[in-house]
């Protein structure tokens, strides 16, 4: 079973709880999100591997650390995994980035995949795939689906706000595929969305409505 990990440093804290109020408006919630995700990318890559390195220094010679070459990918879940991308960037500008287009039939509460753009060589990367909230965990599930197709073969999954049902729908559709979230809410409503959660996060993002 992949495991579920909740980021509970203090500032991820803070700055989710000014993005979750109601009234805070577009260019903040954009910048506060995009904050939220550069400060858990410190965290969850933790185990990147390293490597020794001869380097100069003023002093003379040394060998010291340097990340060993592991190649990464940031993976937004189109719209609002946008939101992500650029605080994933900020830690990893080094990082290709692929897109993958999903929408929610209102009706059903299905996803259904519209794009998908990728690295060539995603079979060799590391993905960090991003999406501000794992509700049902459909789109989650989908998209890893599409990503295993095409030959992704180390994923992990960074979101802001998770429900208990969406983490338990990966773990059990996916259990390879490690979790990250600045914070575990509490329930679904009845209408699919997260419980407090920070509302419709790809209208926050983008001022729609």
């Amino acid at each position: 079973m992949g495991k579920f990990t909740v980021l509970n440093h203090p500032l991820i804290q803070h700055k989710l709880t000014i993005i979750r109020d109601k009234n805070v408006g577009t260019k903040e919630f954009r910048e506060v999100a995009n904050e939220i995700a550069e400060l858990m990318v410190y965290e969850i890559t933790r185990d990147l591997p390293l490597e020794d390195v001869e380097v100069e220094t003023p002093m003379g010679h040394s060998v010291q650390k340097q990340l060993a070459g592991k190649k990464l990918a940031v993976i937004p879940i189109l719209r609002a995994g946008l939101g992500m991308v650029d605080g994933v960037l900020e830690l990893i500008p080094a990082a290709k980035v692929g897109h993958i287009g999903m929408y929610r039939d209102e009706e059903t509460l299905k996803p259904h995949e519209y794009f998908v753009k990728m690295p060539t060589d995603i079979d060799q990367r590391d993905l960090i795939i991003v999406d501000p909230m794992l509700a049902t965990g459909g789109s989650a599930i989908m998209a890893i689906d599409a990503l295993k197709k095409r030959g992704a073969q180390s994923m992990r999954l960074v979101v802001l706000v998770a429900a208990p049902e969406g983490v338990k729908a990966v773990q059990e559709a996916h259990p390879d595929v490690d979790i990250y979230a600045a914070a575990l809410d509490d329930h679904l409503t009845e209408s699919g969305y997260i419980f407090p959660g920070l509302g419709d996060a790809g209208d926050r993002l983008f001022g729609t409505k």
